[in-house]
C-alpha cells in the first residue's frame, strides 16, 4: 500500500514557529508563578527558623537574664568554662546560644538572602560557628549594647530579615515575596510588607526602630540593630568594633 506524499509531509517552518511561540508564551505565563512560589517557600523557611530562634532566645533569657549581649557572654563563658564570645554582629550574639548549649543547630539562623550561604554545620570553634554569611537575621539591642529581655511591650520586634543593607537597616523586597519576617517579643512571627522605594518596614504604621509615646518602644528604650555579618566579610569577635547607629 502506497503512502501519499501528503501523509509523509512533516511540519512546515511556519507551523514549527507557531508551536515555538505557543510554548514560549506558556513559559512566560508560568515563570512569574514559579518565581512567586519560590519566594513564598523562602518566606516559609524564614518564618519557621525565626520561630526556632525565638524559642532559643527565650530559653536563654530565662537562664541568663536577658537576650545575648556582652554581659551574658561573661556568664556563658563562666558556665561553660570557655572563652568569652563578644562582638557587635548578630552572629556574635547568636553564637552564645550555641556556646551555652541551648541550640546545636546553625541551620535555624539561616534563610535565603543576598548576603548568606547555607551553614556548614561546623561550630567547633568561634571562627567556624555562625561564620560570616551563615546568619540571615539581625537582632535588636538597646542603644548601650545591652540585650533586650522578655519584659516590655509584646509588639516589640526582636529579630528580622532579609536586609538590603547590613549598614543602615533597609530591607530587601526581592526576597520572601516583598515581606520582612519579624519575630516579636510575644514570640509571634509576622511577615510585614517592605516599602520598595525606601526599604523600610512599618509595624502598626511606624518604622521598626521608631521611638516615641505612640510606638512599641515608648520613650524608655532606644533600640538599634546588631546586623548579620555578610558573606565574605572578616570575622570580628572583640568589643572594640564600632557599633551601628540606631535607624
Amino acid at each position: 500500500m502506497k503512502i501519499s506524499s501528503q501523509m509523509r509531509r512533516g511540519f512546515t517552518l511556519v507551523e514549527l514557529l507557531v508551536v515555538i511561540v505557543i510554548i514560549a508564551s506558556l513559559a512566560g505565563l508560568t515563570a512569574p508563578m514559579v518565581i512567586k512560589q519560590r519566594k513564598k517557600a523562602d518566606q516559609t523557611e524564614a518564618v519557621n527558623n525565626a520561630k526556632q530562634i525565638g524559642i532559643a532566645l527565650f530559653e536563654f533569657e530565662n537562664e541568663y537574664g536577658s537576650f545575648p549581649d556582652d554581659n551574658t557572654a561573661i556568664a556563658v563563658a563562666s558556665a561553660t568554662e570557655t572563652a568569652k564570645v563578644t562582638g557587635n554582629k548578630s552572629n556574635d550574639k547568636f553564637r552564645q546560644l550555641i556556646r551555652s548549649g541551648i541550640t546545636q543547630s546553625e541551620a535555624i539562623f539561616y534563610s535565603k538572602t543576598s548576603y548568606t550561604k547555607k551553614p556548614d554545620g561546623n561550630f567547633n570553634t568561634d571562627a567556624k560557628a555562625l561564620a560570616a554569611g551563615e546568619v540571615s537575621y539581625g537582632i535588636i539591642m538597646k542603644a548601650d549594647g545591652a540585650g533586650l529581655s522578655a519584659s516590655g511591650n509584646p509588639g516589640r520586634p526582636i529579630i528580622a530579615a532579609p536586609f538590603k543593607s547590613t549598614m543602615n537597616g533597609t530591607f530587601d523586597p526581592d526576597f520572601y515575596d516583598a515581606r520582612a519576617v519579624v519575630l516579636k517579643l510575644d514570640n509571634s512571627v509576622t511577615s510585614l510588607t517592605i516599602v520598595p522605594s525606601s526599604g523600610n518596614v512599618l509595624n502598626n504604621g511606624k518604622k521598626i526602630l521608631e521611638t516615641g509615646a505612640d510606638t512599641v518602644w515608648g520613650t524608655d528604650v532606644t533600640p538599634k540593630w546588631a546586623f548579620p555579618q555578610p558573606l565574605g566579610s572578616a570575622v570580628t569577635t572583640d568589643n572594640s568594633a564600632k557599633t551601628e547607629e540606631p535607624q
